[in-house]
């Protein structure tokens, strides 16, 4: 069923777990995702960005996700991950997206607040939830090149005027992780997250969790995070599908099936894998 994020956070909050979200740009990981929520009972977010919505990616995308999300009894939010562009989110919400992401992370503490509330505005017609980003994480393949800004911590005094000033339902923050994949290990700045916690009235959102050590991870739950951004493990994951499955069919012809198996077994054990870690297994009721 498809909800927005506030049917989800709030309890993740106050119970102290986080869900995870993860970009799907493809039926493969559609499928695979819910499928292994279903398993293990867990609310699960599916998100898509810009870079995938081109073309008829907006209606394969959302018309897809909203034809089986009443056939799957987990709550399920369809999410537009890091966006800019106001006529692209006001068409994923026309398309049935249950919760934006705004992203004016690069962009001068005023104006992002300025957009932001423009992006609420427009959610708010929609009964959809915002995320914004205060402070910004950098890194790689949010719009297929990567990201010329640098990384810059989000500043706790900051954080009571922008979420008030905004009305935002969510607020990724920047500690220290980054998008794409790692070269280094990250070192999450979990001082920083509990100045935020301790100010912030919305859940907390962490982007750039591919990668990240599991027991940094632990550490931002318990201090606040309620949503945890995965993609570079699920494109990993279908690369050592594709592998498997290339070298276990021989045959001129292989069979779909027995092509597709590795694939979602791989995927779907990064997906069980992050739901146990982040503490939502059996956690779907709301």
């Amino acid at each position: 069923m498809l909800v927005n994020m506030n049917k989800i956070l709030k309890k993740a909050a106050k119970d102290k777990y986080a869900v995870a979200a993860f970009d799907c740009v493809s039926d493969i990981f559609v499928r695979t995702i819910l499928d292994s929520a279903v398993n293990m009972d867990s609310p699960i977010i599916l998100m898509a960005l810009e870079y995938d919505l081109k073309e008829r990616g907006m209606d394969y995308i959302a018309g897809l996700i909203k034809a089986v999300a009443p056939t799957y009894n987990v709550p399920i939010v369809l999410h537009l991950d890091h966006a800019t562009n106001f006529a692209i989110i006001e068409r994923a919400l026309k398309n049935g997206f249950t919760s934006v992401m705004y992203d004016g992370s690069a962009l001068p503490f005023d104006q992002n607040v300025k957009n932001t509330q423009q992006v609420v505005k427009m959610a708010q017609k929609y009964n959809a939830t915002v995320e914004a980003e205060l402070g910004h994480v950098a890194g790689k393949e949010l719009s297929g090149c990567d990201d010329d800004h640098a990384v810059q911590l989000t500043e706790p005094q900051e954080v009571e005027t922008f979420v008030n000033e905004t009305n935002i339902d969510a607020l990724a923050v920047s500690i220290g992780t980054a998008h794409g994949i790692y070269v280094s290990e990250p070192k999450l700045n979990i001082e920083r997250l509990k100045e935020i916690s301790a100010i912030s009235k919305v859940p907390l959102v962490l982007h750039g969790g591919s990668g990240t050590p599991e027991a940094e991870l632990k550490e931002a739950i318990n201090n606040g995070i309620t949503k945890i951004n995965i993609y570079s493990d699920l494109r990993i994951a279908l690369k050592k599908g594709i592998t498997i499955a290339s070298a276990d069919n021989q045959r001129p012809d292989p069979l779909p099936d027995r092509m597709f198996v590795p694939m979602t077994a791989a995927i779907s054990k990064i997906v069980q894998d992050r739901i146990n870690l982040f503490g939502s297994k059996g956690k779907a009721a709301i």
